[in-house]
Formats: structure tokens, sequence, C-alpha cells
């Protein structure tokens, strides 16, 4: 039985069997040992370099540094603009799984509105790879302690620390050092990208806006290594950034708080000016608004109430507001007539309270008529002229001289062009001509109008930055600067830059300067109501400019007038007179006339001259 079983196998076919196995076996370990050998050999020498560096990139990062953006100082050094420490909450993209749910997660942590997740998914749209993108741009106590103690469970979510601008005196400056926002879609395509790496604001307008290339400063670089989850383990190299340089201002802060609280509820602009350099001592705009409240994103709800207010707090009426000047612009012409030859300082024009066109009908009535039912004189010279505002003077002044030599008159002292102040959205105003007429309207001049350009009405419209460098001229006696805000940029002082002299004899400088003094000092001028008991001489000149005509026959009723239909109050003046050290232009929008405008401007030269103390004791005289 046992030798027919081994008859049975074939055992030299078996063992061929299993040595083809065995090598079909050996055969596959060969060649998935060689596919193996390869694959290592392609990973460790061929492809080095890339999964090197795409390891790399999963652990380590470059980062941008951004730098701290220059302080913003008043002209003894107090701060105006700074930086304070916030933390905003940030997403890595690369990091999550899935993102709207992670933000929805987040929404229960933290209070996020539509701005921020608008602002979110613009930011999302540029951002670089494994950059952060911020969510949240300020957490507060409760939300950082929230977020912190669920990070753990928020893969791709980073607390980061950074600083935040604050303008600590709220509304008081905003419209001088103005504020800086987010930077959005149209800022980002105009910027240099680079320049701007990590940073999320922009200065926006006012000093802020016009100083951005100063204030920003440079970017830094720091390398990076994360773990798996993006979590920082350690910096491995840094490039530092450089800060931006500090600013500061002409301005005064004492200054520009009593300006502001001289004007109240009123609204309107003060503009005060130094004739040693043409620096801003003080720059008010009224209402007013917080610039705070635009840093990271303003509610759509605080946006439209200001936006929407009939009070139009967003602008800046001291270099924004054009108005008529009314009566201010009449010691330049004053000046001017002096200079043609067409009146000397004795020279006298009959007042009977209206003057006419020769072979025309119309009466153009002087204010004064409505009071007295006369003129101020039978005869007014222009000392008289100037001090107590006499439209018939000038009518007659305006009707000689013709509205191109009235236009060329002005011109020196800054009307109808931008100052060059540095700030942003100044307005040039309105210098009427013929041409100017022609171009704008194309139609021809008529005598009336200059009559009406003759007392600073019609066409002709200046902002308040304009009125008080025209005073500046007036209180250098020609000389002038072309008006300045900032002061010092870092350690590097700026110098005040000199306008084109307005030239004129020191007989002819003096005969209109004496008009002006007696607007403040004699006991019948316009603004003789702030000259009690004033221990410093001013030269002033008070205006007032119609908002809506009067028909010829007409009355102005101001009880009678919408508030917003009154006439527009102005007050400029310069003091002291034989050594200025400031000039002063006052709006008082729909005040009512002069007396709206003048007693702020006395505060304020009080306390530029007297101090805080001394402003209050003039003040109860």
């Amino acid at each position: 039985m046992a030798s027919s079983r081994t008859a049975l196998r074939d055992t030299g076919r078996e063992a061929a069997i299993n040595a083809g196995r065995v090598a079909v076996a050996l055969f596959l370990v060969v060649i998935a040992l060689g596919v193996l050998s390869y694959r290592y050999y392609s990973l460790q020498i061929v492809e080095y370099e890339r999964f090197l560096t795409q390891s790399d990139r999963n652990r380590v990062r470059l980062e941008a540094i951004p730098p701290k953006r220059g302080l913003i100082l008043d002209r003894q050094g107090r701060l105006l603009a700074t930086n304070i420490p916030s933390h905003r909450l940030s997403i890595v993209i690369e990091r999550v799984s899935d993102l709207d749910a992670l933000i929805k997660d987040l929404g229960a942590l933290v209070e996020l509105d539509e701005n921020d997740l608008d602002s979110f998914n613009e930011r999302r749209n540029r951002r670089r790879p494994y950059a952060t993108v911020p969510l949240k741009l300020q957490l507060n106590d409760h939300e950082m302690a929230r977020v912190g103690v669920n990070l753990h469970q928020l893969p791709g979510v980073a607390i980061e620390a950074q600083l935040t601008r604050h303008y600590p005196h709220g509304d008081l400056l905003s419209h001088v050092v103005g504020y800086v926002g987010r930077i959005n879609e149209s800022e980002a395509s105009q910027i240099d990208e680079q320049s701007y790496r990590g940073t999320l604001h922009i200065g926006k307008v006012g000093v802020e806006k016009r100083y951005e290339s100063v204030l920003h400063g440079k970017v830094g670089y720091q390398n990076i290594e994360a773990n798996a989850h993006g979590r920082v383990l350690r910096v491995l190299d840094e490039e530092s950034p450089s800060d931006g340089a500090d600013l500061q201002l002409h301005l005064d802060l004492d200054l520009q708080r009593a300006a502001y609280d001289a004007l109240g509820d009123q609204r309107g602009a003060v503009v005060a000016i130094d004739p040693s350099n043409g620096g801003i001592l003080a720059l008010v705009s009224n209402p007013s608004f917080d610039g705070n409240l635009f840093v990271n994103g303003i509610s759509s709800k605080d946006y439209s109430a200001l936006r929407d207010s009939t009070d139009t707090p967003l602008l800046n009426r001291a270099v924004q507001g054009q108005y008529p000047p009314g009566s201010t612009v009449k010691p330049m012409i004053g000046l001017a007539g002096l200079e043609l030859g067409l009146v000397t300082p004795d020279t006298t024009v009959a007042d009977p309270g209206w003057y006419q066109l020769p072979g025309d009908s119309r009466r153009y009535r002087d204010w004064i008529l409505r009071i007295r039912g006369t003129g101020h004189a039978p005869n007014v010279d222009l000392r008289m002229a100037i001090a107590e505002s006499c439209d018939v003077y000038y009518y007659d002044l305006a009707r000689r001289m013709g509205i191109d030599d009235l236009a060329s008159s002005l011109e020196p002292y800054g009307f109808g062009v931008r100052s060059g102040l540095d700030i942003t959205s100044e307005q040039p105003g309105i210098l009427p001509s013929t041409r100017w007429k022609r171009s704008r309207f194309d139609k021809p001049w008529y005598p009336g109008e200059t009559l009406s350009a003759g007392i600073g009405q019609g066409y002709m419209l200046a902002t308040p930055l304009q009125l008080a460098q025209a005073t500046m001229v007036m209180a250098n006696r020609g000389d002038s600067f072309v008006p300045s805000i900032v002061r010092r940029i870092g350690d590097l002082p700026v110098e005040g830059v000199s306008r084109p002299k307005v030239m004129a004899s020191d007989d002819h400088w003096s005969a209109v300067i004496a008009g002006m003094m007696d607007v403040v000092h004699d006991r019948r001028g316009t603004a003789a109501a702030i000259g009690r008991n004033l221990p410093y001489t001013v030269a002033g000149k008070t205006g007032t400019s119609q908002v809506i005509g009067i028909a010829q026959d007409g009355v102005y009723d101001e009880d009678e007038i919408d508030e917003r239909h009154r006439n527009h109050g102005w007050f400029i003046a310069f003091a002291p007179v034989d050594q200025p050290r400031i000039a002063v232009a006052v709006l008082a929008e729909n005040g009512g006339g002069s007396s709206a405008a003048y007693p702020v401007a006395r505060k304020v030269m009080d306390a530029w001259l007297l101090g805080a103390s001394n402003a209050e004791e003039s003040d109860d005289g």
C-alpha cells in the first residue's frame, strides 16, 4: 500500500511547481523592494527639496509684523491720537475643514455682526496662504475668556494681540486730526500690498490721511514654527518693523477746547492762525463726531445717523464749507481802492442808506437803513465805512473798481483757490470775474453783480480757512504763509512756507487797520460789544451774509424766517495789533448776523492771549 501511494505522487512535478511559486514570490518581492527603493530614493534624493519646502510651509510660515503707527501730539506734546493694546479674533483658513460650521461656533461665543462677516469675506479673498484672516477686530475681556477656554476645540482659530488707534478727546479734534478705518477693496487695489501686510487700517480723512505715508511706518517680518493645528511654537528669526514717525501739530489743545466750547450748540467754524508762521492754532467745525466710531468699522445705524443728520456733522465747515464772506472782505477791497488811486483815506461818499447805479431805478440798500431809516452819516469816509460796515461806500467803490480789478485785488489774499493746508478735502471757494461767469454760465457780467461782490455777496464764496488766511495777511501788513497744521515730523521741524507779499504803502495799511480797530474799540463799531474791558488791542471786521434773497421792498424779519434760512454771521480779527500773535475767523452758520460770531472770537483770543483764568475774568466784565 505504501509503495502504491508513493507511486501515485509526482514529486518532480511538485518540486517544479514549488520552485515556480518561490520564483514568482521572489520576483514580486524584488519588484516591491525595487519600487520601495525607487520611491525612497525619489523622496529622499530627487524630490527632497520640494517635499522639504511643503513640509516647511506646514510647519514654518512667514508672518508680517505691522509697524506701530506714529502718534499725533499737540504743540505742548499732549496726545491727540495714540495706540492702545487690544486683541482680535482671527482664522487660518487652511487649518479649517468646515469654515461655515466654525464661524457658527464662534458666533455662539462672541458677537459677530454683518460688518464683521462682510469684512472677513472681503479680506479672505485677498489673503496670502496660511495668513491669519481677522474675523472680529476687537474682543472684550469676556469674549477673550470664552474663546480662550474653547480654543483647543477650534482648529485654525487664533487670538492675536494688536495696537488699535484711539482718539482720547473724542469729537473735539475729529475734523482736523481725522481718523483711520479698515482698508476697503478700493484702497487695497491702490496701496502697495507688501507695505501693508499685516495692517488692517489706513488714514481716511484729516491729518491721518494726509500724512499716511509718514505715520504708517515700514512692515517687519518673522518666520514662525507652528504645529499641525496652526498654534505658534516658536519664532525662528525676525526682521523688526520701522515704526511710523510721530507728528507734532501747531494746534494747541486748550485753545481748541476753548473754541469748541465757545461755539456751544451753534453750527459753525473757528480757525485760529499764528501770524508769525501760518501754523493752525485751532480748527473747529461744529457739530462734530467721534472718530473712534470709524476705527474698527462703524455700525450702519451710527453711520446713517451721521450721514442723514440735517446738521451735517461729517462736513468740515472750516475747510469744506463755502459761504458768502459778507463784509469781512471790505478791508481788503478798501486797501485795493487806496492802492489803485480810486479813493484816499479822506474820500467821502454820500450815504442816504441806499445806492443807485447811474440810469438804474433800483435801490441797493445799506443794512443800516432798516434800523435807522437813513444811512450811517451824511458823508462816510474809509475809516467809518470799515468801522460801521457801510455798504453804500463799498457799492460805490466796487462800481468804480470793476469786477475784474476787484477779483485781482482779492486773489493775493487766497480767495478762489485752495490754500495748500496739509489736510484733506479743502474747497477753493469762488472768486467771481467776467471770465469766471462766462466760463461757468456762458453769460455776461452785469453791473449790479459788481455791487454785490463789493460787499462779499452774490457769487463770491469763501471758507473760514480762507478768511483766517486773509486776516493773517492784514495782521502782517502783506506778509503771509501757507497755512500748516503739522509743526514737526519726528525730530524734523516743518518750516513755514512764505506766500507772495501783498504790496501796499504803510500809510494805506495804517488807514485800513485803523478802521478795523474802530470795529472793536469805537463805540459805534459793529463789534463794540466785545471791546469793553479788553486788555489788548484788536483789529477786526464783522460780516453778515444772506442765505436767501430779500425783495427790494421786502423786510428781513429773523423771527419769521426758518432757522436754516437765517443769515450767517462772520467775524475776523487779529491781536494784539502792534505785535499780532493770533488771527481768527469765526463763522456762525445761520446765526442771524455777526453778533453770534464776535463773542466766540473774543473767548478764543482771551484764551490764547490771557490764559484760562484771565479769560474767565474778562468774560465776566
